[in-house]
């Protein structure tokens, strides 16, 4: 066990080290510098010791008003293990299909087209940019999910002959665009809250019925109401013309 003097002169130190970094302007150093003092700051966070957000902030604020390629590199390879561990925890990405690295880059490249100079501004901390890019990546994988879930709606054995995907490889970027539009649609044609409880959770977290059920026992008195309303719900979803036409097929 640590004993008390021990534990004063580590807090000793640690007052030392901040008073010390306190008076080091982060916009002097250079970039190698300010990735190392950032990449050290962080490993104390991690420890539970005091630290400093200053040189993070600064490394953020090279690559994102600037449009620093070498300072957004020492960003990425610095925070793409704690962007992959969002990815790991969220509810949607084990069905997802994709790999947890497609989605740390997709996640990086949103974070990156969305954060102009002039939107910087408005993020005065590091808490502040690590939680927009934490959001980043919980949209994209989301988005990836929402994409696969028309053709889980509506397979092609229940189209009519003729009615088949049309969706070519330079069409994909539109077709995620408009997948929003495909998901206010479904939105506006849902009931109730049992119904939007079985499409967000069946389509958005990926949860099986059982699941849903555990987590909703308000909204349903047994599993297989669950499965009625999934039933009933899919049923009415494929046979509304507007959702087939957003959804990319052919009318």
């Amino acid at each position: 066990m640590m004993t008390l003097n021990a534990t004063t002169k580590l807090s000793h130190c640690a007052s030392e080290r901040l008073q010390a970094a306190a008076a080091i302007d982060p916009r002097t150093l250079t970039l190698s510098a300010l990735a190392q003092r950032s990449a050290a700051e962080s490993e104390h966070f991690y420890r539970g010791r005091p630290h400093d957000t200053r040189f993070a902030y600064e490394l953020f604020r090279r690559a994102l008003t600037e449009r620093d390629e070498h300072a957004w590199e020492y960003v990425f390879l610095h925070y793409a293990p704690l962007v992959e561990s969002w990815v790991r925890r969220s509810g949607a990405f084990a069905g997802c299909g994709e790999s947890s690295e497609f989605f740390v880059g997709a996640a990086f490249t949103k974070f990156w087209r969305a954060m102009s100079p002039e939107r910087f501004a408005t993020f005065p901390t590091l808490a502040a940019l690590l939680h927009y890019l934490q959001l980043c990546t919980s949209s994209v994988v989301i988005d990836s999910v929402r994409t696969q879930s028309w053709a889980e709606m509506v397979s092609d054995d229940d189209l009519p002959p003729g009615q088949t995907p049309q969706v070519s490889p330079d069409e994909q970027a539109l077709e995620r665009v408009e997948r929003g539009e495909f998901w206010r649609e479904i939105e506006g044609l849902l009931n109730d809250d049992a119904e939007r409880a079985v499409v967000i959770g069946s389509f958005v977290l990926g949860l099986k019925p059982g699941e849903i059920y555990d987590r909703r026992p308000d909204l349903f008195g047994c599993i297989n109401d669950v499965y009625n309303v999934k039933r009933n719900v899919l049923s009415r979803l494929s046979r509304n013309t507007t959702l087939r036409g957003l959804s990319g097929y052919a009318a």
